[in-house]
């Protein structure tokens, strides 16, 4: 019995160190080092390729990179963000982080208006169809999907902007 028992003990005095060995590996602060820089390089090399591919019309590559590049920056500001917040943005980053978030909106508010014109136009579209003006009915239903992509591209653009300014902020990686 008592065999059963020092075994037990062992067992979970084992189990305990265990468990507490990898709580403090998970409370341990991230140094950011040499890993993140190939973070951060790959995260801007996708994120001029989405750039690109938007610009040629790739709008659907281009937002698969733009998710690619957000998920690398967000494991960079999870991993990196203290060191990041005691490094201070030049006067010139944040001229240029106010810039972006300047271009940003106004995609983002491109993009709402050209969404709400589509969705006036496809009402349209289906009113006149209703109505047996196919002709009209195709003319609506045409400039809503033109409408709907053009808006979806500058959604696309908005969310380039914003990382842009992820890109600027970890910046300093670069060196390492």
């Amino acid at each position: 019995m008592s065999s059963q028992y020092m075994f037990f003990m062992m067992s979970a005095l084992c189990c305990g160190l265990l468990l507490s060995s990898g709580a403090m590996a998970q409370s341990a602060p991230t140094k950011c080092g040499p890993d993140h820089a190939i973070l951060y390089k790959k995260a801007v090399k996708v994120l001029d390729s989405a750039e690109k591919k938007l610009a040629d019309n790739y709008t659907a590559e281009a937002k698969a990179q733009v998710k690619e590049a957000n998920s690398l920056f967000s494991i960079l500001v999870k991993e990196c963000g203290p060191l990041q917040k005691e490094r201070a943005l030049t006067e010139a980053e944040m001229a240029q982080e106010k810039a972006n978030n300047k271009k940003k909106d106004e995609y983002y508010k491109k993009g709402l208006a050209l969404e709400k014109s589509a969705a006036e136009n496809l009402q349209k579209g289906q009113q006149a169809e209703a109505k047996g003006q196919d002709d009209l009915a195709a003319r609506h239903f045409r400039q809503a999907k033109a409408e709907n992509e053009q808006a979806h591209a500058a959604f696309i653009q908005a969310e380039i902007y914003a990382l842009k300014n992820q890109e600027m902020i970890f910046r300093f990686l670069a060196n390492q």
